[in-house]
């Protein structure tokens, strides 16, 4: 039987790693020292040199989304917008009916 690990990412230097779940509450960065923020086992992380990618996953992120896998949505975390033009478009949306902006960024369709 494997390891369960999931994946944390540090926003500053744009770096993802899977660690194991029994590592302790708080990770640091082991490359600047900063705390990371735990973002799921299904989490694919973009290109360092992908600046809109990394914008994108830090709105995610900040409005508390996840990556995680759940075997009753199927296989994989569910939809997640990709560039900033689709997260322009679902603040805009939430903004104008009043849902949760963590609940707009993850609906398939505005």
């Amino acid at each position: 039987m494997g390891i369960n690990r999931t994946s944390y990412v540090c926003l500053p230097c744009r770096a993802s790693y899977k660690q194991g779940y029994a590592a302790g509450p708080e990770r640091k960065c082991p490359r600047c020292g900063e705390p990371m923020v735990g973002v799921g086992s299904a989490f694919q992380p973009p290109r360092r040199r992908d600046a809109e990618g990394w914008r994108v996953l830090s709105v995610l992120l900040h409005a508390g989304v996840r990556f995680r896998t759940s075997c009753c949505q199927g296989c994989g975390p569910g939809y997640r917008p990709r560039t900033l033009s689709e997260v322009k478009a679902r603040v805009a949306y939430a903004r104008r009916t009043g849902e949760p902006l963590a609940e707009a960024l993850v609906r398939p369709v505005v």
